[in-house]
């Protein structure tokens, strides 16, 4: 009887850590973490952080790609990584306007 208890419970434990690495696998940029993905925004530097400043052709393609998801977009703006690098996130959200993306999330707000 112990044994099948002790079986029982090792399962619960199993179930807990592989239900918790999923929680964890799928934020708002996906299984990427949003820390990771501002990383990819390293074209994007000036633009983050001054209005004026001329968008590089990188970092629009780089705003293409995770402009997709507003909510991954936003994560990404006010992640750790970005904060440590200077972004301003009110300056950040205007890029997409400023690379003339046509499908950008238009009037959508973060944090």
């Amino acid at each position: 009887m112990e044994s099948k208890a002790a079986r029982c419970l090792c399962m619960l434990a199993m179930l807990l850590v592989a239900g918790l690495g999923a929680a964890r696998g799928a934020g708002e940029c996906g299984r990427v973490p949003a820390d990771r993905m501002a990383l990819k925004l390293a074209p994007c530097a000036a633009a983050t952080q001054n209005p004026r400043a001329k968008v590089a052709p990188g970092c629009c393609a780089q705003i293409r790609s995770i402009g997709r998801s507003p909510k991954c977009l936003c994560a990404v703006m006010l992640s750790s990584t970005a904060r440590q690098a200077g972004v301003k996130p009110a300056v950040a959200m205007t890029i997409p306007k400023r690379c003339a993306l046509a499908n950008r999330p238009i009037g959508y707000k973060c944090g």
